[in-house]
């Protein structure tokens, strides 16, 4: 039987998908959590996201006195490794910082890469906490959608049980559909900065359960929402829905007609220093 052009490529791509997605994990046994819910494009997307990221270079910490190496066991066993940067000094004399800041970043970056850039967040008194996704840099196990968002879910637990007086999360690109899963089910005061992130990942073949316009909060006054015009990655088009709705719910909405997308554009320190005005609701 003769094959059309578009059935032979299309049976090279699920041929690719497959070849990857067990070549890259070869050995792993995988668990529930790491199962493909998104199609069989999962594994090779992630894959192609990974490589991008690149290898963990400590080299990048070598000036950095105030980070120290954090790691947590997810549910199923995956060792998930990342950087706490600390508070250069105490506030107020005291050794309580004034809260935790946890950065959730885009699908292709690795804690080691933007750790540093944080500093004046550390410096406010703040433990800033940057974990590599599962699968990506140190941590363990299968770059998979569904473990991802479990592993931020047993994080964001696990920070609450110290004794910290104030939550603040970051999350762009990817990290923003990423908090927004894990943030729907919990309660209490925090700041929230969602950064360049798609309104729908069901355009994709994804759960719409997962789709950041299904997880805003109902009252969204504690959440700023930025988008850059001039991004390329999450263009304007891919965000407009969830703005506009955050924007609906009470939320801050930043659209910056020079900005592209978070630390891939010359506007970083802008852009930072926006998340640090409202987190400090300057």
């Amino acid at each position: 039987m003769r094959l059309s052009l578009p059935r032979y490529l299309a049976i090279l791509v699920l041929l690719t998908v497959h070849v990857y997605g067990t070549a890259c994990y070869a050995g792993q046994q995988s668990s529930s959590l790491e199962q493909s819910i998104c199609g069989l494009k999962e594994p090779f997307v992630f894959w192609l996201w990974g490589s991008a990221a690149g290898k963990p270079n400590a080299a990048r910490l070598a000036q950095a006195t105030n980070v120290e190496d954090v790691a947590i066991t997810s549910s199923d066993g995956r060792i998930l490794r990342g950087y706490k940067l600390k508070p250069p000094h105490t506030r107020d004399g005291k050794d309580i910082p004034r809260g935790y800041l946890l950065v959730a970043q885009g699908n292709a970056m690795l804690a080691d890469q933007i750790i540093a850039r944080f500093d004046q967040f550390a410096g406010l008194g703040y433990d800033v906490y940057i974990f590599d996704y599962r699968g990506y840099g140190r941590s363990e196990g299968k770059r998979r959608l569904k473990a991802i968002l479990n592993d931020y879910h047993q994080i964001i637990q696990q920070l609450g049980t110290q004794p910290y007086q104030s939550r603040a999360f970051y999350g762009m690109s990817f990290g923003g559909v990423v908090l927004l899963d894990a943030l729907r089910h919990q309660a209490g005061e925090m700041t929230v900065v969602i950064d360049s992130t798609p309104s729908r990942l069901s355009d994709y073949g994804c759960p719409a359960a997962h789709d950041p316009v299904n997880n805003l909060p109902r009252d969204a006054g504690n959440l700023l929402v930025i988008a850059g015009a001039r991004d390329r990655v999450v263009k304007p088009g891919a965000s407009r829905e969830l703005l506009e709705l955050a924007q609906h719910r009470g939320a801050t909405v930043l659209r910056d007609p020079a900005w592209g997308h978070p630390f891939m554009d010359s506007h970083t320190q802008r852009r930072l220093e926006a998340v640090r005005r409202f987190l400090l609701q300057e």
